[in-house]
């Protein structure tokens, strides 16, 4: 290049830098609408007092290039300030400049007055600040145009179609920042602001106030919609952001205190613990995460934990939290005291006070009511209780107190379920179950002395009942009773024991002492059905009709498909009105629904001594068939029932003798008396009174 043309661009370049009023409008910048004035409202600018990313600009700045090639940008800026690196600002005695520096460390005082460099490398005075040409492959490279275009060297005349402009970003978004192919950082803009973090990174952000936000690289951005979520009660979104926030800054401490509380709303207890005590270890002092997890805490029934996170320093924690803690405390207290003297009833009513006061994550508590069911004989109650305890862990890392040390009724937390598993798996007969549970807890809990009479008593009993067994098989009966005896002096509340030594005593006819054993087993577990039958067939040895009566019927409805119950419960009432005087004469049981033709057979079957229900009906009507398919279900489950079924249209003198007219028609007689008519019945209604008219 001539000397002539190089003059003559070094003087165009001074006119295009000039932010002047004056001169050609088609050498003003790019952002000369920009009012950049501090406070003043404007694109870039939020309101009065809020600020402007920049300083104001004054006439004439120059823009200079360093010789480093460390490769980050920072804009020093009038009023005395430079933004470096990372968006930082300092103290910069310099006003009225823009430079363009490729080293955050390069320093500003260290720049010749009065020059600047064209794209050829030259030296150019243009009457404010200069720098040394830098290297290839330095950003930005080259000179800024009269638009406010990045020229990089080598590319004058084959340039991208997206322009390169200097931006003065937003409030959030860096100081200085190049933007790709848009404006310079106004609210309503589209593009991606690119700003220079520490060690000259280049950072990617999307403007708040769009919808491409959620794809913001900006972790404050990200954090910002996570709350906006929580607050919607979107908490698997708020989470979602959360962790892409942490992701991109993993030792920000707010950002797992927030992701603690997205777990909260998604009952991930354990989690959220988790969550607080990384938030915790990264900024100690950190008052939000430790009011947090004492919130956790007494959620998991760990009062004194809990305390030592709610009243951390100086700081007063939320009032709601205190009087929580205060009202668990006490019932779990009570409970405490209840469970020492054996008192089951208080100890059921306190656990679950202490359950609805708060403490509704604690998986001891609970256990605890499961133990109390147990011992007030609602074995299968316990059992779903505690089939149902919820899945979190009961203790916090960050805590003084270790995991080992959390105890809940002088019991290492997790020994405690293993106890009251064990307990409950013994009592519904599951031996093997209770043994292995009793030993992870006695390896929980190696020192605790219930643990370790429980885990001798069931290694006992297993034994026992062991051998009681393979005596009972062996026809040993006698021997059979001492061996189920020795099983219940180890667990004096077994009611499996109690069952098999009632069915040797039955064996040797000794049916008052089976009688007595099948009543202790049914106190302890009420439902047990094994027992009840037991028992209802011991009765019928005694001739106490009315209680073998009343056993085959609860039998019968706890298994309304079973033949040998049905059957059973038919000769007990049949023996019942036997032992009352009453008239058993043509009482069958069970059999098949029977059709009648004949009016004379008619007659002769609804005089008979039992009940007899009939169905009128015809063959087209769909209604009929319903019923008469459900009255074939009833004759199996109602056997000292006689059913009956006619068809008006081919027995149309016995429709006319009961009067029929409408099907169908059900009609229950007893000793040839009609009882009772019902016209298109339910399935329940029909039912019910059939039961009725049963034994």
């Amino acid at each position: 290049m001539s000397q002539l043309g190089f003059d003559t661009l070094s003087n165009r370049l001074k006119k295009s830098l000039t932010c002047d009023g004056g001169g050609d409008d088609a050498n003003k910048p790019d952002f000369r609408e920009l009012d950049l004035r501090p406070g003043c409202p404007g694109p870039g600018c939020s309101g009065p007092g809020s600020g402007s990313p920049i300083s104001p600009l004054r006439t004439g700045p120059t823009i200079s290039s360093s010789s480093s090639s460390s490769g980050s940008v920072s804009g020093r800026i009038g009023n005395g300030f430079q933004v470096g690196s990372g968006g930082r600002k300092s103290e910069n005695p310099h006003s009225g400049e823009l430079s363009v520096d490729s080293s955050p460390t390069s320093s500003v005082g260290g720049f010749k007055s009065g020059h600047t460099r064209s794209e050829s490398g030259a030296t150019v005075f243009s009457g404010g600040s200069s720098a040394t040409s830098p290297p290839v492959n330095v950003l930005p490279a080259g000179n800024i145009c009269p638009s406010g275009r990045v020229l990089k060297t080598g590319m004058m005349t084959n340039r991208s179609s997206k322009p390169d402009v200097l931006s003065f970003g937003t409030a959030n978004y860096g100081h200085g920042s190049i933007m790709r192919g848009g404006s310079g950082g106004g609210s309503g803009s589209s593009s991606a602001v690119k700003s220079t973090g520490a060690g000259g990174r280049v950072e990617t952000h999307v403007p708040a106030g769009l919808n491409s936000r959620k794809s913001s690289a900006d972790p404050e951005d990200l954090k910002k919609l996570g709350n906006e979520e929580y607050k919607r009660g979107n908490f698997l979104e708020a989470l979602s952001l959360y962790d892409r926030a942490i992701a991109l800054s993993p030792t920000n401490a707010a950002y797992h205190c927030n992701r603690a509380a997205a777990l909260m709303g998604l009952k991930r207890l354990t989690e959220a613990v988790k969550e607080c005590d990384e938030a915790i270890k990264l900024d100690s002092g950190y008052v939000r995460a430790h009011h947090r997890l004492g919130s956790l805490l007494i959620s998991l029934g760990q009062v004194e934990n809990a305390r030592r996170h709610l009243y951390f320093k100086e700081f007063q924690p939320d009032p709601n939290e205190v009087q929580k803690l205060q009202l668990v405390e006490k019932h779990l207290n009570k409970s405490t005291d209840s469970r020492r003297v054996r008192d089951w009833g208080n100890v059921l009513k306190e656990t679950e006070a202490a359950i609805s006061s708060g403490a509704n994550a604690c998986a001891q508590l609970f256990a605890c009511k499961a133990e109390a069911l147990l011992k007030l004989h609602q074995l299968d109650y316990a059992d779903s209780v505690l089939s149902n305890v919820p899945k979190f862990e009961a203790c916090s890392s960050s805590s003084s107190m270790s995991c080992s040390q959390v105890k809940f009724f002088g019991m290492q937390s997790e020994a405690y379920i293993l106890f009251v598993r064990a307990q409950i798996d013994l009592s519904l007969g599951r031996f093997e179950s209770a043994l292995t549970s009793i030993e992870k807890s006695g390896q929980a809990d190696p020192r605790n002395v219930e643990v370790a009479v429980l885990l001798q008593n069931i290694r006992s009993l297993c034994r026992s009942r062991a051998r009681g067994n393979d005596l009972f098989k062996s026809e040993r009966y006698t021997e059979a009773c001492s061996a189920y005896g020795e099983g219940l002096k180890c667990d004096p509340s077994n009611p499996i024991l109690y069952c098999n030594r009632a069915a040797c005593w039955f064996k040797l006819g000794q049916f008052e002492r089976s009688f007595d054993d099948c009543n202790q087993a049914l106190l302890i577990h009420p439902n047990y059905t094994k027992a009840l039958l037991r028992r209802a067939a011991t009765c019928s040895k005694l001739e106490r009709w009315a209680e073998s009566v009343r056993d085959y019927e609860v039998l019968r409805r706890e298994l309304p498909n079973d033949n040998d119950i049905a059957e059973s419960l038919f000769h007990a009432q049949v023996a019942l009105k036997k032992s009352r005087g009453e008239e058993v004469y043509n009482l069958k049981f069970g059999g098949e629904v029977e059709l009648i033709n004949d009016l004379d057979q008619f007659k002769a079957a609804v005089i008979s001594t039992g009940a007899s229900v009939v169905l009128f009906k015809t063959t087209s009507d769909p209604q009929c068939k319903q019923i008469s398919q459900f009255l074939d279900t009833l004759c199996k489950r109602y056997p000292s029932i006689s059913f009956l079924k006619v068809d008006i249209e081919e027995s149309s003198k016995i429709a006319s003798a009961e009067n029929v007219r409408i099907v169908p028609t059900i009609k229950i007689y007893k000793k040839g008396n009609r009882m009772k008519e019902m016209v298109c019945p339910s399935r329940e209604v029909l039912e019910s009174s059939v039961r009725h008219y049963s034994f």
